[in-house]
């Protein structure tokens, strides 16, 4: 009989209750300070790496070998057979690689590493549809095909306060912004379905502009289908709250979730100022 283990990590902001309910396993991105390093959520706050911005912005690194290997060595001793491990973007990082080479450590789990092409809630949407697959008692293979369907389902729209901090963490992807920023031109960022890489999906000028933009293009999408939104914001509190109550007057928006502060690994690269919105549709 398959026992199944899910696997993420803190860039999938999923919630207590989540992981708790579905018992997830979480690996922890690092950030770098030049005195020390901290592992994400979990010894360091989104509101603590924003508020020491003025002082140093730190670098990340990927969940360390020692943690992801002393993770599947935990779930061998505790009979699991198999392990899925939905992760961030290839094009955002590279722990889709390294997690996979550590799987690869352990044979007797039967591993399947997914790259989620996508960040926050994009992610953490598929390991939350990934826990109630294996609650619900579906197989291996069926959980894995039926993910795939999902992913495709999902996108993740985001504005920045400013380019700056994706630059410097060479995050930019598609998004091109150095005229752009001297202009005031804010672009609306969309994670491409294709190769999980950031690009532009529109540009306005202007924060408020930029806001009400990225309104509309959930507005119009509403009007094709229906579809279950989650709202995130990175040191942005007030503006993602105001977005969150108009969306939820929308028709066609089954649920619409205040989905809280992004990872601080992912305050890190975006700076503050983000205010995102991930869309599901609905099947």
């Amino acid at each position: 009989m398959e026992k199944i283990a899910l696997i993420t990590d803190t860039t999938a902001d999923l919630t207590e209750e989540i992981i708790e309910e579905y018992n997830i396993n979480i690996l922890p991105f690092r950030i770098i300070y030049k005195d020390r390093e901290y592992k994400d959520k979990i010894e360091i706050t989104p509101q603590e790496v924003y508020d020491n911005f003025k002082v140093e912005v730190p670098t990340s690194s990927l969940p360390s070998m020692q943690d992801t290997e002393e993770l599947f060595t935990k779930l061998e001793e505790e009979g699991y057979t198999h392990a899925i491990i939905i992760t961030l973007s290839t094009g955002l990082s590279g722990i889709y690689n390294g997690v996979k080479l550590v799987s690869e450590n352990h044979p007797k789990i039967t591993s399947h590493v997914m790259d989620s092409k996508a960040i926050s809630w994009g992610e953490g949407a598929l390991a939350h549809k990934c826990g109630e697959l294996i609650k619900e008692g579906k197989d291996f293979n069926t959980i894995i095909d039926e993910l795939y369907k999902f992913r495709q389902k999902i996108q993740v729209f985001f504005v920045v306060g400013t380019l700056e901090y994706l630059k410097r963490g060479g995050r930019i992807g598609k998004v091109s912004g150095t005229i752009g920023e001297l202009l005031n031109i804010k672009p609306i960022i969309v994670v491409d379905n294709n190769d999980g890489k950031y690009c532009t999906y529109d540009k306005v000028r202007g924060r408020k502009q930029s806001l009400n933009r990225m309104f509309e293009i959930v507005e119009n999408k509403l009007k094709e289908t229906k579809c279950s939104i989650y709202v995130m914001h990175g040191d942005a509190l007030e503006e993602s709250t105001k977005i969150y109550e108009k969306l939820s007057k929308l028709e066609n928006a089954s649920k619409v979730v205040m989905g809280g502060a992004i990872s601080p690994v992912s305050g890190v690269h975006s700076g503050p100022g983000l205010v995102g919105i991930v869309l599901i549709e609905e099947s």
